[in-house]
């Protein structure tokens, strides 16, 4: 059964994120990346952002709390045992720094049915407290039939 193109368009309520300075810390230690913004106060508060900033890819960490809803969304009844991630691409507009309050919110952005499977992209799209858009990231999942 083909997930129905109707749900193109289709959003769920808006989220919020605090991005805390440990959790920026604990992120970057993970992935390796020892830069010192991102993981030396001292360096952080005399960088010209004033405090620990967080690497491009934790956008994973905030966006990511918008993709179970989708998952697990009635309508869609996404046959979770037989969809695999496909590609993700983010755009980058505005520096995340510790503190910011990030509200994402998501859309299908296409459907495409496909003889032996369905691929589903989904729009993340993400603003600081001060209205500014943060980062844009396309997530999209193969859904085998």
């Amino acid at each position: 059964m083909s997930i129905d193109k109707k749900f193109i368009g289709k959003t769920w309520p808006r989220l919020t994120y605090e991005a805390g300075k440990e959790k920026i810390k604990e992120y970057a230690k993970a992935i390796k990346n020892h830069d010192p913004h991102y993981i030396d106060d001292e360096f952080a508060r005399k960088s010209k952002y004033g405090t620990i900033v967080a690497p491009p890819t934790f956008a994973v960490v905030y966006g990511a709390q918008l993709i179970e809803p989708i998952f697990f969304d009635n309508e869609l009844n996404l046959n979770l045992a037989m969809l695999v991630h496909g590609e993700q691409e983010f755009e980058f507009y505005d520096m995340v720094k510790a503190g910011d309050v990030l509200t994402s919110e998501a859309k299908i952005m296409n459907i495409e049915n496909k003889e032996k499977l369905d691929v589903v992209s989904i729009e993340l799209m993400t603003q600081n407290q001060s209205g500014n858009d943060v980062c844009r990231g396309v997530y999209t999942f193969v859904v085998r039939k």
